[in-house]
């Protein structure tokens, strides 16, 4: 049985809300469209997209209220319509004059519109509540905190953006991206492979990304769009707006990156390279997303096709609100309510009302937007046909208007498209576009698969992105390093040269190219690896990474040693993730306790100090060892009880 509440008035008012917005959606599209393309600014672009968001989800409630306020009993109620339906022809009104003598929509129609829309909403729904379960199943079972050196490094940042929440950093093996999660108490959490494969300096820009969504408040945006994606889902120009919306607060938090690491060119590198491991949720937050080379060109600052863009989209926005009053204009004389008079009313100036209206909107669709591509196309030569058909001709069909601005603007020609074919590829319109930013050539695809390389289309771009030339690849080959686009790629970013392979390998260390990319990550340099040497340690490669991840230098090693405690690496390890210091050995030692590394290493995790030793013997246990101190701490002899703390 359907609720009481939910009375035919309000699926009426309801429905036309609905079909209201069309028109209203796409004139508030237009006109924030033509407000992005008039905004310089980031932060501005942002807001314009934020507000009219909120104007879009206000609009069909507003129109909700207007339309019981003026129809508050619809006269197609059952009873008026059996009864009117019983009256004789003479008392119907037939004046065709009236307003609303246009051929509304019927009560049944506008009832199947809102258990449409009620259908859209449950699933958009069910989509985001699974989303928060895994965002949240993965924040319980696959995070842990950051290292204590990590930890100290991002709340340095977290000062210097002038945070003073309470923040968790995390790592996680289920994320391959940087993200933000939680709105009250946000957790930062930084991915293994971030943690790896990136440099500390483009760490460091990562995490102050992530922090400046924190600091924008941009989770409480975030869901205040996903509750506008799922009650106007049924309007295209919301999810452009939203998709606008996120890619404008990345550029807002690459900004604040920027100003904190100050390299544009190092933060994206680590941009690219984050590209390649991301299958990160989407309900996440800040998970650096968005068109990646539009964000790495304007990073770069490489801007020269704004103006182009910006001149079409002034364009486009002038036809789409055009479109969107001639459509509101029709829909205001279908949606009224309907009367008894109008239902049974012969309908003879239908034709005259509504055919002239409904006639406008055909041609301002199909002709105004093929208008943005015919200019470029005057500066073919002639005779060669114009550019779409140029296009056509190179195996491009069915291009959309903006699809061949952004073909145009960018410079990719029939040629090009060929060009690229014809190394057996067969790019799509986003990756020609993405080829041609990155000044990709046939010839430079020629050149690296010379090399013997086996390469996806994604690969190129990356290696072009990170200046990877056909030198590079035989220098790194020649070397023995047999390695695949992606190592090469990891290796360009980190810098690793055929110098570095060498001296490195000079030292007496063998390695490959998974091992090269972490030493260079952790910073393990020629002079470390000698002056480790010179102490007497002689660790592996992979000892030396994690010595290096560990802070541990020649200076702290050389301290230990100078108060006789001689360690292995894996000694020398354990006690740098004890946070054990030369003063700490020192202190027991001053009172007259005797020890070796592994012990030394048992008394810190039981938490031996310098403090208990001196309680112990202030009850008389004077002359006591180390395991007879062990055995107590363990028992909880000088434990206090809990009435005492």
């Amino acid at each position: 049985m359907m609720p009481t509440w939910i009375t035919p008035e309000l699926i009426h008012n309801l429905a036309i809300a609905l079909l209201h917005f069309l028109w209203q959606g796409l004139a508030l599209a237009a006109l924030v469209s033509l407000a992005l393309a008039s905004c310089r600014r980031a932060s501005l672009r942002y807001a314009a997209g934020v507000v009219t968001l909120a104007l879009m989800l206000v609009a069909p409630v507003i129109t909700f209220v207007v339309t019981a306020e003026k129809n508050p009993k619809p006269s197609w109620s059952s009873q008026i319509e059996t009864s009117f339906a019983a009256a004789p022809l003479s008392f119907r009104p037939t004046d065709s004059k009236s307003p609303s003598n246009r051929q509304p929509l019927s009560p049944d129609l506008l009832a199947v519109i809102v258990e449409i829309w009620c259908m859209g909403v449950a699933v958009l729904s069910l989509r985001a509540a699974g989303g928060f379960l895994i965002i949240e199943r993965m924040r319980r079972k696959k995070c842990w905190p950051l290292g204590a050196e990590l930890k100290a490094r991002c709340l340095a940042l977290q000062k210097r953006l002038g945070l003073d929440r309470v923040i968790r950093y995390c790592e996680c093996t289920g994320l391959e991206s940087p993200a933000v999660i939680g709105w009250m108490r946000p957790m930062v959490v930084l991915p293994v492979a971030a943690l790896a494969g990136l440099s500390p300096e483009q760490l460091e820009a990562i995490i102050a990304h992530e922090l400046a969504h924190i600091k924008r408040c941009d989770a409480f945006v975030n869901l205040f769009q996903m509750i506008a994606e799922t009650l106007l889902f049924y309007h295209p120009a919301v999810w452009w707006l939203s998709k606008r919306i996120r890619a404008e607060r990345e550029n807002c938090c690459d900004d604040v990156a920027i100003s904190i690491s100050g390299s544009p060119v190092e933060y994206a590198r680590a941009l690219t390279l984050m590209e390649e491991w991301r299958t990160a949720p989407t309900f996440a937050l800040g998970l650096t997303r968005g068109p990646l080379t539009e964000r790495i060109m304007r990073l770069l600052g490489d801007k020269p096709w704004q103006s182009g863009i910006r001149s079409a989209g002034l364009g486009l926005s002038a036809v789409c609100l055009g479109v969107a009053l001639v459509a509101g204009n029709s829909l205001l004389g279908i949606v009224h309510p309907v009367s008894a008079a109008q239902s049974s009313a012969t309908a003879p100036a239908i034709p005259q009302s509504s055919t002239p209206t409904q006639a406008k909107p055909s041609p301002q669709i199909t002709v105004k937007p093929e208008a943005s591509p015919n200019p470029p196309a005057r500066e073919e030569p002639a005779g060669s046909g114009s550019y779409i058909d140029q296009m056509r001709a190179a195996g491009l069909e069915n291009l959309t208007p903006e699809e061949l601005i952004s073909l145009k603007v960018q410079g990719v020609t029939p040629d090009y498209v060929r060009g690229i074919r014809e190394q057996g590829f067969q790019p799509n319109v986003d990756e020609l576009v993405s080829l041609r930013v990155q000044s990709v050539t046939p010839e430079y695809i020629r050149e690296i698969r010379a090399q013997g390389l086996s390469l996806r289309l994604d690969q190129i771009i990356g290696m072009r992105v990170q200046g990877i030339i056909p030198e590079y690849v035989q220098q790194i080959w020649s070397e023995g390093f047999q390695v695949d686009a992606d190592h090469l790629i990891g290796m360009k970013v980190q810098g690793i040269t055929p110098e570095y392979i060498r001296e490195i390998r000079a030292l007496g260390l063998k390695f490959g190219a998974d091992a090269a990319i972490a030493m260079r990550v952790q910073g393990v340099t020629r002079d470390y690896v000698r002056k480790i040497q010179a102490l007497g340690l002689h660790p592996s490669v992979d000892k030396l990474i994690a010595m290096r991840a560990q802070g541990i230098t020649p200076e702290w090693v050389r301290d230990m040693s100078a108060i006789g405690l001689k360690a292995n690496p894996d000694q020398l390890i354990s006690m740098r993730v004890q946070s054990i210091s030369p003063e700490y050995a020192k202190a027991l030692q001053a009172e007259g306790l005797k020890f070796d590394v592994d012990e030394l290493v048992s008394a810190k995790v039981q938490g031996i100090t310098p403090e208990f030793v001196e309680e112990v013997r202030k009850h008389g246990f004077t002359h006591i060892d180390l395991d007879k101190l062990l055995e107590l701490k363990r028992v909880g002899i000088f434990d206090r009880p809990e009435a005492d703390i």
